[in-house]
């Protein structure tokens, strides 16, 4: 068994594409659209794992994304090394992506950041 892929309701669509496509080097798929629901989405690929889903419909309720939650905690994005963790934080964070954590070794033994996407979503971004 494998993750196959995670899916996020969004809010804008596109710039959530631009984001995870951008900076985590992935690839996205064409935009599918529903009219009679009003569903629209798009998959990003990324090279050897589970595909990411944002979706975007009428009628989706946001919450409170920066308050820990039941449910889906992070996506966590491995950078390959230190330098390439601290570097895409220090990238992120200069565009605009509030950090939660800087780049740090936990304690159980990970060395990761944590920052918000656009809409407020938890990205771990660790070796």
């Amino acid at each position: 068994m494998r993750i196959e892929h995670v899916a996020i309701w969004v809010d804008d669509l596109e710039g959530m594409k631009q984001f995870y496509t951008r900076a985590f080097e992935g690839t996205a798929s064409e935009r599918y659209d529903n009219p009679a629901r009003g569903f629209s989405s798009y998959f990003v690929y990324y090279d050897g794992s589970a595909r990411l889903e944002l979706m975007r419909m009428p009628g989706i309720a946001a919450d409170e994304t920066r308050r820990q939650l039941r449910g889906l905690s992070h996506l966590a994005f491995a950078a390959g090394s230190a330098r390439a963790v601290e570097e895409l934080t220090e990238r992120l964070v200069g565009g605009g992506a509030p950090l939660l954590s800087a780049p740090r070794l936990t304690g159980d033994g990970y060395y990761e950041s944590v920052v918000l996407d656009p809409e407020g979503n938890r990205i771990e971004i660790t070796i």
